[in-house]
């Protein structure tokens, strides 16, 4: 089942509260850059605002600061708490064992003994993303997913000895195998949807007998893969000759099954012919796969009951990703 990138807007919210002295921003850079004060210069940047992100000019290089929302769980995803800490190891990861185009993270805190949040500054890499790039033909596109397909494929041959989300912010404990981590990552989904009152009681108890009453299909051996999670049209940037130059925002990033990425490139159109291309393998077909492929599908949707629940206090917006969801678990029930 495919499902078009729109929802993915959904996501992209500007925290409450988010607002720093850009002094105190610019003197946090001069120290980690070792530069005067006085020639570093901040633009925000439009897009990607779960995070705040400044682009930095005025020194020898463009560099990108991105600070991490309030230090707040109750609006966040079990997930998404501190979930920028694990972005430089990742990097670094990626860095050594493929040549997909991420930036060189440059400097990195979560002690909060400057600010009150996680902030990293990384390098800016050339581009514009691709959902708002005005001069890409569908030649440009087709080519761009061509690469996107190439570089994930390099990224999940990383592999690592544990499932699930493993990184430095620690939500959840490290499994052995992708069937125990993916029933803890579904449960807790769906506990941070009961308890901002998007699911029911009921709503929820329902959706967790489902994955119970499937979860054979899921125990089959699969390597702990590096996973993106967040591959959309916003994380892509290309040029104007139609290449992609970095593929950003690594911080939702799991180690698990493959299959649960394609349902998010699913969901967000990735998944086009010249994406296989690239990637250079086909997806299992079977009834079975297709059976989990609606469970990885729906563990996409439902965050979007929080979010517009609890980021956008928005009751009407969640009660359409409720039915949403619940329609499509009736196929699975």
């Amino acid at each position: 089942m495919k499902r078009n990138g729109l929802e993915k807007n959904e996501e992209i919210v500007k925290q409450k509260n988010n607002s720093l002295p850009i002094k105190t921003l610019i003197a946090i850079l001069a120290d980690h850059l070792h530069v005067p004060a006085n020639q570093i210069r901040l633009e925000p940047c439009p897009t990607g605002k779960f995070n705040t992100t400044y682009f930095v000019a005025g020194i020898d290089r463009p560099l990108v600061l991105r600070i991490a929302p309030p230090d707040d769980p109750s609006q966040v995803l079990f997930y998404e708490y501190r979930m920028m800490r694990q972005e430089p190891g990742l990097h670094a990861e990626i860095q050594a064992h493929t040549d997909v185009p991420i930036p060189t993270i440059i400097a990195h805190d979560s002690s909060h003994k400057k600010i009150d949040r996680d902030y990293l500054i990384m390098e800016k890499m050339p581009g514009i993303p691709i959902s708002d790039h005005p001069g890409l033909s569908r030649r440009h596109i087709n080519n761009i997913l061509h690469q996107v397909g190439r570089a994930l494929k390099q990224v999940h041959a990383i592999q690592g000895r544990q499932y699930g989300y493993v990184g430095e912010h620690k939500p959840m404990e490290s499994q052995k195998d992708w069937t125990s981590a993916f029933v803890i990552m579904w449960n807790k989904l769906l506990d941070d949807i009961e308890g901002c009152g998007g699911y029911s009681a009921d709503q929820a108890t329902y959706m967790r007998h489902l994955l119970d009453k499937h979860i054979k299909l899921f125990d089959r051996k699969v390597p702990a893969s590096l996973l993106h999670m967040d591959v959309w049209a916003q994380n892509i940037l290309a040029d104007n000759e139609g290449n992609m130059t970095c593929l950003l925002d690594w911080d939702r990033a799991l180690w698990g099954d493959p299959e649960i990425e394609f349902a998010v490139l699913d969901y967000c159109g990735i998944s086009e012919p010249p994406f296989w291309e690239g990637y250079g393998s086909n997806r299992d077909t079977s009834s079975e796969a297709e059976v989990r492929q609606l469970f990885y599908l729906l563990y996409e949707l439902q965050k979007y009951i929080f979010i517009r629940q609890v980021r956008y206090q928005s009751p009407s917006r969640a009660a359409q990703y409720r039915r949403q969801s619940l329609e499509l678990a009736r196929q699975l029930g």
